[in-house]
């Protein structure tokens, strides 16, 4: 089965709306950049439009190419008054990416950079747009063999985390591994590699659920990890477009709204 994602977007966007409509101010989600390119702005573009949609009011401030540590985080403090969320946007240029991260108060971190690989909550937008799909379709983790393929912050690390946390056997390889062909035996895989075309079909076994959180650009298209013909042994597939991408922009949004609840009281 393919998941269609934008669907089960569009539903929480919905049931966002319905809540905010009922709040004393919008949500506010303030959303920090610097010398942001074209894919960024699209992005940007994109959170906001959804935003929208959902009754939350997005403030992009795009910093300048030079700016320093200590201005980000004086920056940040500024809004964090008024602010129910903040984002970092990455790329940063010239700036750590953990000295950045390391700057978000806790308190609004829509994006939870900061994840201990709680199952219940706030959950980083990727792991979210998992667990949601999961409840949905009543897929199991307890006991199953997951393969991760990626460890990076944004899916691949707390991916296998959220795994972890469902006891599920977790397995996490890279790209360039030698042991990538542990996918052949998982009961679940979580592609975060952002290597085009990485999992073929001859790489899993039947009704192996497959969520496809990598992402590239290849011949002008977006694309995942996962050959499309995957699809066609999978019980699940998250295709690319159209997948996990349109959930963790509805997750994100879902945080700030449980964030903005918590402020108001």
């Amino acid at each position: 089965m393919i998941i269609d994602g934008r669907a089960l977007a569009a539903e929480i966007v919905s049931d966002i709306r319905k809540e905010t409509a009922g709040m004393s101010g919008l949500p506010l989600l303030t959303v920090f950049t610097c010398a942001p390119n074209f894919e960024t702005k699209k992005f940007l573009d994109l959170k906001t439009k959804r935003a929208a949609e959902a009754g939350i009011s997005v403030s992009v401030i795009e910093l300048p190419p030079n700016v320093t540590l200590t201005q980000v985080e004086s920056a940040i403090q500024q809004c964090a008054v008024m602010s129910d969320g903040i984002i970092i946007q990455f790329p940063f240029p010239h700036l750590a990416t953990k000295d950045l991260i390391e700057l978000i108060p806790k308190e609004l971190d829509v994006d939870v950079t900061h994840y201990m690989g709680q199952i219940d909550g706030l959950l980083p937008p990727v792991v979210g747009a998992i667990a949601e799909i999961s409840r949905v379709h009543n897929i199991d983790w307890a006991g199953k063999s997951v393969v991760v393929v990626g460890s990076g912050r944004l899916v691949g690390s707390p991916a296998a985390q959220y795994a972890a946390s469902l006891e599920a056997v977790v397995t996490v390889v890279t790209k360039d591994s030698n042991n990538l062909a542990t996918t052949k035996d998982a009961d679940i895989i979580i592609l975060g590699a952002g290597s085009p075309g990485l999992l073929t079909p001859e790489m899993v076994k039947e009704g192996t659920v497959v969520f496809d959180a990598g992402t590239s650009e290849e011949g002008g298209m977006l694309v995942g990890d996962a050959d499309k013909a995957v699809a066609n042994k999978a019980s699940y597939f998250t295709p690319v477009p159209g997948g996990i991408g349109p959930l963790t922009i509805a997750i994100l949004l879902k945080n700030v709204l449980y964030l903005a609840k918590l402020h108001r009281k």
